[in-house]
């Protein structure tokens, strides 16, 4: 078997060959051409076989001739330039970063375009003059880099980088270096220096540097300490807040009053390491979109049928999916997705759901019936009558649930918090007894006692743990392919003691399904005639049949009937085969089906029943492994959109306490969710569809498995690469360890804390004891978390089994 030249893919039986290469269709064939033509071929020189198969619908972008929609997709329209950024899902490899950044060699009237590989996304400045959005996007179509475009890119807000931490970051870290610099006369005791000529100076040049530091980059952490202690909480920005202004309060005082240098490179440093730290908690995978809703699957436009009266016919017209109101009539074309509840008016509908229930086989609708929003014509056109506006449909109806009107709160205390109420207690206690005390031993030194405490027991150390651990963490999840939304995500995997999976989807993968065959044997002649019968269906398991038994000879058919939603008739020589459902190769007789909740193809041979393929899920590998690690001491459920059919399999396949749950509505999954929530378990929900999404946002970690990270994946906590499934219960462990190693970070902390307090309530604090001890406790922390999660990792990749290493694509 050949394979082809541009995608790779196996060509057919006959080939398309052209120049001595083969090739898979003539859509491949057809951008070799163009690249070839365009001293482009370059392209096949960087990696074998870079390219993909184009697939594409004349009239599929049709609605970017409406200048409206063309406006809304623009980042920059004047003086005949345009600029616009697409979402190209099939970038993968530096080919195609080579062949899309030359894109001004197949037309001259794009200028440039460059690539963002992480984003998938190209961004391309061309002259509008001489050529259209409209133009540019079949271009990329016909070369196998077709755009992803939907409702959410015309409906969403430009988000603006927020840059406020970066700046705080730099004051502090700027301020925290030169405040040192000017501190080293007073460390080293240059008195002839120091005394004589700069001293003041030098102490007031410390003074105007450590005034931004206090109240420009330690501002949030009053701000938070204010909202915390007026609502009740005492959370780790408490301790920190009085800790920096002590800092500042003493040493100003201490700089007025002439009595020594004060602690504000003490301030500087902890300022700046607790920024540094919380600059590194935000770091996270941009790339990603953790929030899509019903916006990122729709198309941005339909096509609708206006009536003309001067010609009582109906013209087509470009609109977007926002202007359709009731009563409507729009044109469903095969493979479009329906963003809106209709009637069907014309034509024969097959109408697959799986988008939205998880139900894989397609549902067949007459004339008359109702088609609701999020199905996917798999026919020819349609025409259908808009029953409700796209926001009053039944698919964003799930949206209007009260969990996505708000966003995800944590039903748990972090970590951090939890520590810093007792720790925030204990350090005013020992300040306030280590004061009274020093009253009677010496008033002079009771006010020093007092803010020395709170200076040296600053919890600098224990506010750096969790988001150096997390962080890195976060990094060695990502590297490893599960990108997680934030570090508290990381804190509630520790927690699970329930995991809810979807099964289609999650559970099976979509690129493989097992076939096979129950009855009597077929002849030759009804195999070739099977196999040319299903070579002229669309319909997904035809397809999926025929890509099995495309191996046979094809003939020529004297006679094809599709009938939607039942089957399909093929004739040939007087030789008649029925493919489809039990009762319809069945006619005229009503025996039982023996495919009972099972999803099959019957076949029938000259009206003899011949006999039925079945298809059955390809369940992911390792699936038994991955259950038999996830269940100690957790409840397992699998909550599933599909019917029965699979249930004696899955029972077989997994352990026995395992929870089955079939014929579930979306609002089912959530509110099942709810419940487990209400019994007081921690839920994780794995799952893969939009029909999953308010499952996954109730969840208290939700995570979507993706064959491609960057698009189709619901709201959710985490996105996951499908491909490494069975590694989940190394996730989980390691999640677990992560906070093992928070907890020691924060025993290794309280040893400087109990340091520091013995040179604070013996009197005996000095400048250089501070600006030694709380810079060096906050690096070592760093230091410390950083080499564990190290560990952690390299742990992670050697109990991973034959990992793989490959990049993200």
């Amino acid at each position: 078997m050949e394979n082809c030249f541009h995608c790779g893919d196996e060509c057919p039986s006959t080939p398309i060959s052209y120049q001595d290469k083969s090739f898979c269709c003539h859509g491949c064939k057809t951008v070799y051409e163009i690249l070839h033509d365009n001293d482009l071929s370059y392209y096949y020189d960087l990696e074998k076989s870079p390219g993909t198969s184009p697939l594409l619908s004349s009239s599929k972008y049709d609605f970017l001739k409406n200048k409206k929609i063309e406006a809304q997709l623009l980042e920059f329209n004047e003086q005949e330039t345009q600029v616009v950024s697409l979402l190209i899902p099939s970038i993968h490899c530096s080919s195609c970063i080579w062949v899309l950044e030359n894109l001004n060699k197949l037309h001259p009237a794009i200028k440039t375009a460059q690539v963002n590989f992480p984003k998938k996304t190209v961004r391309i400045t061309y002259s509008s003059k001489a050529y259209s959005l409209y133009d540019l996007v079949i271009l990329l179509a016909k070369i196998g880099y077709e755009p992803y475009i939907s409702l959410d890119d015309a409906t969403k807000k430009k988000s603006s980088i927020d840059r406020s931490l970066i700046y705080k970051l730099g004051v502090a870290g700027f301020a925290f270096g030169n405040i040192m610099f000017l501190s080293f006369p007073e460390y080293f005791e240059v008195n002839d220096f120091w005394l004589d000529k700069f001293k003041y100076l030098f102490r007031w040049l410390m003074f105007a540097f450590a005034v931004p530091v206090a109240f420009y980059s330690g501002r949030d952490y009053f701000i938070s300490a204010y909202k915390g202690l007026r609502s009740g909480i005492l959370n780790i920005d408490v301790p920190i807040a009085m800790g920096i202004l002590v800092l500042f309060i003493r040493s100003t005082v201490e700089i007025a009053m002439d009595w020594g240098t004060g602690f504000f490179d003490s301030m500087a440093g902890l300022v700046f390491f607790l920024l540094l730290g919380k600059f590194f908690q935000q770091k996270t995978y941009a790339f990603l979109s953790f929030e899509r809703d019903y916006k990122s699957y729709f198309p941005i436009a339909v096509t609708r049928l206006v009536k003309n009266s001067a010609k009582a016919n109906f013209t087509e017209e470009q609109t977007q999916v926002y202007e359709l109101k009731k009563g409507d009539r729009i044109l469903l074309r095969h493979e479009e997705l329906l963003p809106v509840d209709a009637i069907l008016i014309k034509g024969k509908a097959l109408i697959d759901y799986s988008f939205v229930t998880g139900e894989a086989e397609p549902v067949g609708k007459v004339s008359g019936d109702q088609l609701f929003a999020g199905g996917r014509q798999q026919g020819n056109s349609i025409e259908v009558e808009v029953l409700h506006a796209v926001e009053q449909s039944y698919l964003t109806q799930l949206w209007s649930n009260e969990i996505f009107s708000k966003t995800k709160q944590s039903r748990f205390e972090s970590l951090t918090d939890s520590i810093s109420k007792r720790f925030t207690l204990s350090l005013l206690s020992i300040a306030v007894v280590g004061t009274i005390v020093w009253l009677f031993i010496d008033p002079s030194k009771a006010l020093n006692v007092f803010t020395a405490v709170l200076i040296v027991a600053c919890p600098c150390a224990i506010a750096l743990a969790a988001p150096f651990t997390l962080g890195n963490l976060l990094r060695i999840f990502g590297k490893n392919q599960l990108y997680l939304k934030n570090s508290g995500v990381i804190e509630q995997m520790a927690r699970i003691d329930t995991i809810v999976f979807d099964k289609t989807g999650t559970l099976t993968t979509s690129a493989k399904q097992v076939i096979s065959y129950e009855g009597m044997e077929l002849t030759s002649q009804e195999e070739s005639l099977l196999t040319s019968t299903l070579r002229s269906s669309n319909h997904p398991l035809s397809r999926s049949l025929y890509e099995m038994l495309r191996n046979e000879d094809i003939m020529t058919l004297d006679d094809f009937d599709e009938e939607v939603g039942k089957g399909i008739i093929g004739v040939q020589n007087n030789q008649r085969i029925k493919i489809g459902s039990y009762t319809f190769v069945n006619e005229g007789e009503s025996p039982s089906n023996p495919t009972h909740n099972q999803t099959a193809v019957h076949v029938s041979s000259n009206e003899t029943y011949k006999g039925y393929f079945v298809f059955k899920n390809e369940y992911r590998q390792g699936i038994q492994e991955v259950f038999k690690n996830l269940k100690e001491g957790r409840k397992m459920v699998i909550l599933s959109g599909d019917n029965e059919g699979e249930k004696a399999h899955l029972e077989e396949l997994l352990p026995k306490e395992t929870q089955l749950l079939f014929n579930q509505k979306p609002e089912d999954k959530l509110n099942f969710i709810r419940q487990l929530q209400d019994e007081h378990r921690t839920v994780m929900m794995v799952g893969d569809g939009l029909n999953d999404a308010g499952a996954l946002q109730q969840s208290d970690v939700g995570i979507s498995l993706s064959e491609n990270v960057n698009i189709f994946s619901p709201a959710c906590d985490g996105i996951f690469d499908a491909s490494r499934f069975q590694e989940l219960p190394e996730f989980i462990d390691l999640s677990k360890k992560g906070i093992r190693t928070i907890n020691q970070a924060f025993v290794f902390s309280l040893c400087y804390n109990l340091i520091g307090l013995g040179f604070a309530l013996t009197g005996h604090l000095a400048p250089v004891v501070a600006a030694i001890l709380m810079p060096l406790s906050s690096i070592s922390i760093v230091v410390f978390t950083t080499i564990s999660t190290h560990f952690l990792g390299k742990k992670l990749e050697k109990s991973i089994p034959g990992k793989s290493r490959r990049k993200m694509s």
